[in-house]
């Protein structure tokens, strides 16, 4: 009986593997809250398809992270007393005099490099010559608060790629709409959050 019972353990145990590996093999890793540039989400990540508010213009793509050195350049400030003297009327007379004075430095610090790419659809090329073109806007957040634009467009009739890439983003969303050759004009679809670091 206790032979048995130890074989009846033992395939218990062995289905317990079994089924936990795939769950533990599909498990989506959350990264804990307040991520900063070094705990960023990495991968590769399907956005899209997202469209203009006419669906005459159409934008999907991908997102890939991954954590790569880089260098950086800044500048560090110098300041020093320095005493300056000067001859007057036969009399000597100094006064300290406050010396500023920047040196240039660079440093290799590691965080997270993005690649964004995108393939732009037109599916109206006719009629007002101000919205005949397909524009893609993407808007970048980085961990320092600022952020910046990326615009693409396509006025033709096959669909065209377009990419960028950066560093340390926070987030990253896209907004697709219609414009002229020269910029978006309207119509847009609203912005998607194509990436979150946390």
């Amino acid at each position: 009986m206790r032979f048995v019972s130890r074989i009846l353990i033992g395939v218990g145990a062995a289905t317990a593997i079994a089924v936990a590996a795939p769950v533990a093999a599909n498990a989506t890793v959350v990264p804990a809250a307040g991520a900063t540039a070094g705990t960023a989400v990495t991968g590769t990540t399907q956005w899209g398809p997202y469209y203009s508010a006419d669906h005459k213009a159409k934008a999907s793509g991908e997102v890939s992270v991954e954590r790569r050195n880089h260098k950086i350049y800044y500048k560090k400030k110098h300041t020093k007393w320095v005493k300056h003297c000067w001859w007057y009327k036969g009399t000597k007379k100094c006064k300290p005099v406050k010396k500023v004075w920047w040196t240039k430095h660079s440093k290799w610090v590691r965080g997270n490099h993005f690649t964004v790419d995108s393939k732009l659809s037109n599916h109206k090329r006719w009629g007002d010559r101000r919205y005949r073109c397909a524009w893609e806007t993407f808007k970048v957040e980085t961990f320092d608060g600022s952020s910046y634009y990326r615009s693409f467009d396509n006025c033709g009739r096959y669909p065209e790629r377009h990419g960028f890439d950066g560093k340390n983003a926070e987030r990253i969303s896209v907004k697709v709409s219609r414009g002229s050759g020269h910029s978006p004009k309207g119509g847009s679809g609203g912005w998607h959050e194509i990436y979150s670091a946390s």
